[in-house]
């Protein structure tokens, strides 16, 4: 379904609905303690969420990708989101089963809620984590699913998904572990990896998606391998929100997905010699010239760009 953003009220009106959503987020997994029934928030955010991404699920992911890229403030909130965006992207993919696909996308959402505050302090510091850090991060995944129960949490397989996330299981491991918490564990490890390549830290710069792309392909693992091949599929190799450099020397932004992962639609937004091109030009890849030659990361693109107009030019392209 594409959503008609007629008007630029329409646009901020949903942007503020996903950041409405975030900051929400945010305060919940800072603060858990002080939320009265968790369990009921925490499923009222999935709720949101889903509906949101139902309007219009490129629009969703160009709102998301150019949150994540653009800013490290409130980083732990905003990863958590675009994990369990792609996580429940996934899951519709798979056909996985409700209970299955609300286990994973709770546990993308509070995966790192036991070091939250860390979380947010790390992506703004450009040293490497110091001692005590390293162990708060190595124990936040524990920490996590503990903080969890005590919130009410009984939900195994979510709870499992969180403690098991960032564990390398042996060949033992995996046969004492059932089936679908194998699977949802390497579900989330993987969009978890590709969701903070993406996203930049004050001590770097985020990678571009195609990089991220790539790297996860390159390090696809375990008895799932098909995971990473099927995020790629589902979001595209540059997904909406992402920019890329077209092979006539005009960047563009991505706008939507296309039936071929390497060929969405774009809005041509700077010109060869580097002046912005006003209104911007819609194009689809799939056409033929100009091409897409490489991903840039988001840092490359300076521009001040009117994305209500792209995202108008977009839905009514299609």
């Amino acid at each position: 379904m594409s959503l008609i953003l007629a008007s630029e009220d329409e646009y901020e009106d949903l942007l503020g609905l996903w950041a409405d959503l975030e900051a929400s987020l945010g305060i919940t997994l800072a603060y858990p303690a002080s939320v009265q029934e968790f369990l009921a928030r925490v499923i009222q955010y999935d709720r949101w969420m889903h509906d949101l991404l139902q309007r219009d699920p490129d629009v969703g992911l160009y709102l998301l990708f150019q949150l994540a890229t653009r800013s490290s403030t409130g980083y732990s909130a905003s990863h958590a989101l675009v994990c369990a965006v792609l996580c429940h992207l996934v899951a519709v993919d798979f056909a996985l089963p409700v209970s299955e696909r609300n286990s994973l996308v709770r546990a993308a959402l509070t995966m790192n809620i036991g070091m939250t505050a860390l979380q947010d302090l790390l992506a703004n510091q450009s040293v490497r984590p110091g001692v005590d850090q390293q162990l708060a991060i190595e124990e936040h995944a524990n920490r996590g699913t503990e903080l969890l129960g005590k919130m009410g949490i009984t939900d195994s397989l979510w709870l499992t998904i969180i403690e098991k996330h960032h564990t390398d299981m042996s060949p033992g491991q995996h046969r004492q572990t059932r089936q679908p918490a194998q699977r949802l564990v390497h579900i989330l490890r993987v969009i978890d990896r590709y969701a903070a390549m993406i996203s930049p830290r004050r001590s770097r710069e985020g990678r571009s998606a195609a990089e991220s792309a790539q790297f996860i392909l390159n390090s696809a693992e375990g008895q799932y391998p098909h995971v990473e091949h099927a995020l790629v599929r589902i979001v595209g190799v540059c997904p909406p929100g992402t920019f890329v450099q077209l092979d006539d020397g005009e960047v563009a932004v991505v706008t939507r997905r296309s039936n071929q992962p390497n060929l969405p639609d774009v809005a041509i937004v700077i010109s060869h010699n580097g002046t912005p091109i006003k209104p911007p030009c819609l194009h689809r890849t799939t056409l033929g010239s100009p091409i897409i030659q490489s991903a840039l990361a988001a840092s490359a693109v300076q521009e001040r760009l009117n994305h209500h107009l792209i995202l108008r030019l977009g839905v009514q392209f299609t």
